[in-house]
């Protein structure tokens, strides 16, 4: 996982890009009828219900636009909302307000869903020890923001991408001519390379779940598209081992009963790929 120094990084990137593509010139339509010193305040509306993400985010977003913007937040990152509440109110120039907008907006709708979502899946898996796993399926550009939204509905996050671990999945090991080929190879790499790394592998039946295990010393087996029954003698089979995962097509229908066979997380890309955004909007007051 990536340090926070990385993930701050990120997003200020996010931040810059965003304001870049959204402003380019300037915000002609706030600049032609608002004076440069006007004030102004406005308040974050809820026109919806989940769990509200993205305040910390819209701080970053005011800051980076204006210094002098001052917030004050009545509702913090990982709170339940409903319709008619008020989040956050902002302060001070109108421009700059008016410019960070619908950044705020748009990184804050998206990443509220996100939370909301996972939130969804992890009561669905108390009482087990499995937790849920984002994965790379993330909109391209943000996916610090996306990934921030899962921590914050109470999910974990796989890799945040290629660099920071090692998953050898089906393609990877078919190219390589085989689980023990592709293992042994990634071993060497690494030790060539002097990267400490963790490995995942990708099993797709029972067999494939024996043969990363003679192999050995991999730190996780990713259970694809495994029945329960499976599921189940696998988890059985991998004892202690390493750790263990379930993905493919996992909805919060069937999430429960993969959790009850006993692995230790399940992925889905459906915290990230597959939200509708809270409906949320900032009016001035």
């Amino acid at each position: 996982m990536i340090s926070e120094t990385k993930l701050a990084h990120e997003v200020a990137l996010i931040i810059a890009n965003a304001l870049r593509e959204d402003v380019g010139d300037g915000d002609h339509s706030s600049l032609a009828c608002i004076p440069p010193n006007a004030s102004g305040k406005a308040k974050l509306l809820v026109k919806d219900e989940g769990i509200i993400a993205g305040v910390a985010f819209a701080q970053k977003v005011f800051n980076y636009v204006d210094t002098e913007l001052e917030l004050d937040v009545l509702i913090k990152d990982g709170n339940p909302v409903k319709n008619g509440d008020i989040v956050f109110y902002v302060e001070g120039r109108a421009q700059s307000i008016l410019k960070a907008e619908r950044l705020v907006l748009n990184g804050m709708q998206r990443m509220s869903a996100i939370a909301t979502k996972t939130k969804s899946f992890s009561d669905l898996l108390q009482g087990t020890k499995a937790k849920i796993l984002d994965t790379r399926k993330t909109t391209p550009g943000i996916r610090a923001l996306e990934k921030m939204a899962v921590k914050i509905g109470g999910g974990e996050n796989h890799r945040f991408a290629l660099y920071d671990m090692i998953m050898l999945k089906d393609n990877h090991i078919d190219f390589a001519g085989g689980i023990t080929q592709a293992i042994g190879k990634t071993k060497e790499y690494l030790k060539h390379e002097q990267r400490d790394l963790k490995i995942i592998v990708e099993a797709r039946d029972l067999n494939e779940v024996k043969e990363i295990l003679s192999a050995g010393n991999v730190h996780r087996i990713l259970l694809d598209n495994f029945n329960y029954e499976d599921t189940s003698k696998a988890v059985e089979l991998i004892g202690n081992a390493c750790q263990t995962e379930s993905s493919g097509n996992i909805t919060l229908k069937t999430a429960r009963k993969y959790a009850e066979c006993g692995v230790d997380y399940i992925s889905s890309g459906a915290l990230t790929h597959s939200v509708y955004n809270m409906d949320l909007s900032l009016k001035a007051i």
